[in-house]
Formats: C-alpha cells, structure tokens, sequence
C-alpha cells in the first residue's frame, strides 16, 4: 500500500480524502489543516463521509513528512498564495514523495513555465528524489486527454474547443466567485481572474499541450472577454445575496491560433444564475457540464456532468479532477523521479475499483 498524506481539505481535499480511501493500492495516513479548528477531527468526518478513518488531522507538516509518506496530494488553494504553495510542494517533493495538485497553474505546462517556479521544482526532485504531476480542476482532463482521445474518432479536424458551463451559486467559496472572479461585484470592478493575460497563465498551458500533441505550431494565444450584469437581486444557497446590476456572468476564451484561425479553444461560460445571459451556452442539467466539440468531419460534441457532495454539479467537476490526480499516484509511484504533465502520465481503467464499498 502506498502510504498518502492529503495536505489541505476545502472543496478539492474532501473529495482526495474520499478518493485516497476508496483506492485499492492507496493508505490514508495523514491529513495536513491550516484551520485549528479542524485540527484532531477525523479524515472521515473533514470528507463528509458517513464513518471514522482513524486518521486525525494535524498541523504538523515536518512530522507529517518526517515520516517519509510515498505521496502527498496537495489540495491546498494556490490562488492568492502561489509562493507559499510552490515552497509546500517543493519540500514535499524534496522528501521523496510523489506529488499531486491541481495548485499551480502554470505548471499544467511544465516545458513552459517560468523557471522561478520549475527550477525549485527539478531541484526539489534532483535532491529528494520526488515527482511531481500538476493537472487542473476545470477539471484538466476535460482540457487536455479527453478532446486528444476525442480528436482521434474524425477523420479531419477544423477546431477544438474545450467549455466549462457552470452555475456559481454551487460552489462553495466566496472568496474566489465574489473576489477573485467578481461575481456580485460593480462592473467596473477589476477581477483578478480576469484581468488581460491571466486566463492565458492559467489556461494557455493546456492550449499548448493540446497543440503539442496534435503536432501543430501555435502562432499566438489570443483572449477574448465579455461579461453581463444581474437584471434582478438574486439569492443564493451558499453565498447569500447578489445584487441586480453588479456582474452576473462572465464568459471568456483562450484561442490558440494557427495560420490566423482560433483552432484550438478553451471557453469558460460561468452565472452567479441562469438567469443572467440565457443567451450564451447552458448545460444540460442547467447546473454545470464540461463539453468537449470537435468541429471537423465528423463533428463530435460530447457533454460530461458529475455530480457529488449531495448533487452538486461543481464538487462533481472537482471530484473527477481529484480522481486523475489521484488515480495517477501508483503510476507515479513506479515511475522515475520526475516533473510530469497531462500528456505524461496515461489515464487508465479503475483496476480494483467495481463493486468496491
């Protein structure tokens, strides 16, 4: 068995607590908390799970990987604390353990990130003999192996084009949908997420990869942005009310363009409610999806949606990015030292998992 810390459990380490204990070849063995409030509660209880794991939280990272775990899935938010999150998987990685995270985005491309952040990292795996695998929670997968495996049924190929569809009032962090993506905020309020070139340093590492492997040169990667008001005050489960004139909806494309077309595109159509810009695409459930369309002969379009965490649509999106994170680990772990990226590491059958409790 393969000894597993989860460091973090907000939305992405709830559903790796989950993910960690319903694998075959996976022990939980510890869980990292920055709250102390949740310091000494079970794994089990943190998860939302209905039984105790025996594993109580801490806040002790040098005991934690004192005891040398083999991984480490690092869920903790990298959004407004980048730096802090690289020098944690720098010394996790540094102890030898094989890390996941969904945490730094600029490294879902590694072969371009900035070397102030990819150096520390091959130091880290040169030192201690680690590995690291970052994908991402929009989730990775449906921007990187499930439109490369799609591209594969056509015959020719005009455009990819990569949607996240979803209702913000399901997903349980104000910070991020009121702060750091606006929602609810005056108009002229300028987001973090979506000030011009940060959708390229999130996303345009998977516009890259999906390039590489199609084998086709980028000319640019190019952004485009449109966002819409609330026409009335609305009222949400988890983050109360939003008021009618402050930003509603938002919906963004990150093109990657070769020979001057928008060929390869990954578009986020994001509501506060489905109310507010009935006019862009919605999912099927009206609460969120991830689709995948292939325009070309023939064109394929292929719609996914998950649910978890009592039916919420967002935790389900998060919970399948936490299971290619965590389902690569064994992978990982029989692998050479290494930084990976999406096109790395396979994605595979869940050997040992049906009919699994």
């Amino acid at each position: 068995m393969i000894a597993t810390v989860v460091w973090g459990t907000g939305n992405i380490g709830r559903a790796a607590i989950r993910a960690v204990e319903a694998h075959p070849a996976l022990k939980l063995t510890a869980v990292l908390v920055h709250d102390p409030d949740k310091v000494g509660r079970d794994a089990g209880e943190l998860a939302g799970l209905d039984v105790e794991l025996g594993v109580a939280a801490t806040d002790d990272v040098d005991a934690v990987l004192a005891a040398n775990p083999r991984a480490v899935v690092y869920a903790a938010s990298g959004d407004v604390r980048g730096l802090e999150a690289l020098a944690d998987i720098v010394r996790a990685v540094g102890s030898g353990a094989v890390v996941v995270s969904p945490s730094l985005y600029p490294l879902y491309d590694h072969r371009n990130a900035p070397a102030e952040l990819r150096d520390p990292v091959l130091a880290a795996i040169a030192a201690g003999g680690g590995s690291l695998f970052v994908s991402g929670v929009d989730p990775g997968w449906g921007n990187d192996v499930l439109p490369l495996l799609i591209s594969g049924l056509g015959s020719t190929i005009d455009a990819i084009r990569c949607q996240e569809i979803f209702d913000y009032s399901t997903y349980e962090q104000p910070d991020s949908v009121r702060y750091l993506v606006g929602m609810g905020q005056p108009m002229d309020y300028q987001a973090p997420m979506l000030i011009a070139t940060v959708p390229t340093m999130v996303w345009g590492g998977q516009v890259r990869m999906i390039a590489r492997a199609l084998g086709v040169e980028l000319d640019e990667i190019r952004e485009t942005m449109d966002r819409r008001p609330l026409e009335t005050t609305v009222t949400t489960r988890t983050m109360g009310e939003f008021e009618a004139g402050t930003q509603g909806a938002v919906r963004f494309e990150v093109q990657g363009i070769v020979n001057g077309e928008a060929r390869i595109v990954i578009e986020h159509v994001t509501r506060i409610h489905p109310s507010c810009a009935p006019d862009w695409p919605m999912p099927p459930s009206g609460d969120g999806a991830h689709r995948v369309i292939i325009e070309g002969r023939p064109r394929i379009e292929v719609t996914v949606e998950a649910t978890d965490e009592s039916e919420n649509r967002s935790a389900g999106g998060n919970a399948t990015a936490v299971g290619r994170l965590v389902n690569a680990i064994d992978w990982l772990a029989d692998a050479e030292p290494g930084l990976y990226d999406a096109l790395d590491v396979p994605l595979r059958p869940a050997i040992g998992k049906l009919n699994r409790p």
